[in-house]
């Protein structure tokens, strides 16, 4: 299987979603199931420009919170600087690898694993 890796710089804060693989968005605040429906009209609605803020209101409680402090069953997360890694020998990366990257990087990294 090859391995193809790109990396993208993006001009404002992007979702970086896991594709398919979500079942559950829990909110925070009431800690109720969030409809995935709703996530995924969001997602849709800042596909091109992207997002200013991360602040919104959840529907399930009428909250005010931000989209990356919501209880993601599977990764999820907004970035600006994204390596997609297509095809990878293994499925998951280890705090270790993920830590030795940050560093390198200068910054904390999250590893978000998509189904697509």
């Amino acid at each position: 299987m090859d391995v193809e890796i790109d990396v993208t710089w993006h001009d404002v804060v992007t979702a970086v979603d896991c594709g398919e693989n979500p079942e559950r968005i829990g909110c925070p605040l009431c800690q109720a199931a969030i409809d995935t429906e709703w996530w995924g009209d969001l997602l849709e609605a800042h596909c091109d420009e992207g997002f200013t803020t991360l602040a919104v209101e959840v529907p399930c409680c009428g909250g005010s919170t931000t989209l990356d402090v919501l209880d993601y069953d599977w990764p999820c997360g907004f970035a600006r600087f994204e390596i997609a890694i297509w095809n990878p020998e293994h499925l998951w990366f280890s705090e270790d690898e993920l830590t030795a990257l940050g560093n390198r990087l200068g910054h904390p990294v999250q590893q978000i694993r998509a189904h697509i």
